[in-house]
């Protein structure tokens, strides 16, 4: 395994459309312990492909406080959303920045994992929030768009 460079700020691969994985391989799978690895040295709890300059549909999260339920999501989709939450976010493409973001509190995500098998998931708060910020870096969506002002932006003085 290996730590990879996480791109950050206008690097170009972070608003483009990664392609789908079509070869679950060794090459593959190499690809997503070097995530995971980065991912977890870098504190966060997600990483996509295009984060690591790798224009492909891969995902790799981990929201547990132990860091040891790591979901691996090749090809993933969001088949359903509902309700919805607000609350800052951050990304590891852009550190030491967070912003206010709305999301549905509920995701589901179909997706693959490295043997090629298909598999569902639903997240509810935190992890509907990793999963929908990661399905959307691989479409070239950062949550620097999404942002909107917090009530608080509207106190006052």
């Amino acid at each position: 395994m290996a730590i990879r460079k996480i791109q950050t700020g206008d690097a170009p691969c972070l608003y483009k459309v990664a392609k789908p994985v079509k070869v679950f391989d060794e090459k593959l799978g190499q690809l997503l312990d070097d995530m995971a690895e980065t991912m977890y040295h870098a504190d966060g709890c997600g990483l996509a492909g295009p984060q690591v300059g790798i224009l492909r549909r891969v995902v790799v999260i981990d929201c547990s406080e132990e860091r040891n339920e790591l979901i691996e999501a090749i090809n993933p989709e969001i088949v359903y959303t509902e309700g919805e939450q607000g609350g800052m976010e951050g990304c590891l493409s852009f550190p030491d920045e967070q912003g206010y973001v709305v999301r549905p509190n509920v995701a589901v995500m179909r997706a693959y994992n490295r043997k090629g098998e298909q598999f569902e998931i639903r997240g509810e708060g935190l992890l509907a929030r990793a999963i929908l910020h990661e399905c959307d870096h691989l479409d070239g969506k950062v949550y620097k768009r999404l942002v909107i002002p917090t009530p608080e932006d509207y106190k006052e003085e």
